[in-house]
């Protein structure tokens, strides 16, 4: 029977010493290790984070799973009971080593019907529950510092890939007719980045068609809260991003909906985007509330 160690961490800036230190002080026999890619988001549902996939295909049954604390393989409520169906149906363990589940065994089953017992199955939800209030409640005081900031005049969000006293070196460059290609080369920054330092003086830009019709006015629509997790840690285009990240979220019961206002055609993006969330391997949930969302986005061509 094998000891497989699941890894993970939010963001590129976070390391898992922390948990190494935990897990190596557990004295784990052997350990098999699996670590998520760097900056792998909690909101990714674990079912459907790669390398949990492969830990999953590789395990077989009696062996135990093991993690330093409940909240780097699962986010909220659903995902822990998704992930312990999983885990009882393949014969696994589970093993928390740090934080308020390491003293609970969430493997227990009732002897007759097979099911998770009611007090661990109302431990879970109530822990579950509570990690999520802590997470909104310190997304809300970012917001209200943000909003602090720039009270005062200090705007948030990146900064610009081209530093501002090199701004006006690559205009004259390009001027003097050096390429975006190469100019991206020298600086060391993606051709966007260029594109976006000269961008009135390209040539579509002063040759802009004066009577081209007026740009898709945005469209507010409910994004199903499992549609903005897949997506999150998705790769999209930089509208589509930002459309999601400036989403307001409401909270619905134990789930939420991310309110996303946007144009049209990012919404249709959005909805490209998680097809895969129509699969066979997608679990119902993911399914239907893709199908919400789709149902919304389609509605917008009955609309025009």
């Amino acid at each position: 029977m094998a000891n497989l160690v699941y890894k993970r961490v939010s963001t590129d800036q976070q390391s898992t010493d922390r948990q190494n230190l935990v897990l190596d002080e557990a004295g784990i026999e052997d350990p098999i290790p699996f670590e998520e890619e760097s900056g792998t988001s909690s909101r990714l549902h674990p079912l459907q984070r790669p390398t949990f996939r492969e830990l999953l295909k590789y395990a077989r049954p009696g062996d135990t799973v093991h993690i330093s604390e409940m909240f780097r393989l699962v986010r909220g409520t659903q995902h822990v009971l998704d992930v312990l169906d999983v885990l009882h149906r393949d014969r696994l363990a589970l093993r928390i080593h740090d934080g308020a589940f390491s003293a609970m065994d969430l493997t227990a089953r009732h002897p007759r019907t097979g099911e998770l017992l009611s007090t661990v199955k109302f431990m879970v939800q109530t822990l579950a529950a509570a990690g999520e209030l802590q997470r909104d409640l310190q997304r809300e005081l970012t917001y209200d510092g943000l909003r602090a900031a720039e009270a005062k005049g200090n705007k948030g969000g990146r900064r610009p890939a081209v530093p501002a006293g090199k701004t006006d070196a690559v205009r004259t460059a390009y001027l003097e007719g050096r390429s975006i290609a190469a100019l991206a080369r020298d600086h060391d920054v993606s051709r966007g980045a260029i594109r976006t330092a000269v961008a009135d003086l390209l040539p579509e830009y002063t040759a802009a068609d004066q009577d081209a019709p007026a740009p898709e006015l945005a469209v507010v629509l409910d994004m199903p809260g499992k549609v903005a997790d897949f997506l999150r840690a998705a790769k999209l285009e930089p509208a589509a991003r930002a459309a999601l990240d400036q989403g307001v979220t409401v909270r619905r019961g134990q789930g939420y909906t991310l309110r996303v206002s946007t144009e049209p055609e990012v919404h249709r993006q959005l909805l490209d985007r998680c097809q895969p969330l129509s699969n066979a391997m997608a679990i119902p949930t993911q399914r239907k509330a893709r199908r919400e969302y789709a149902n919304r986005v389609n509605a917008l061509g009955a609309d025009n």
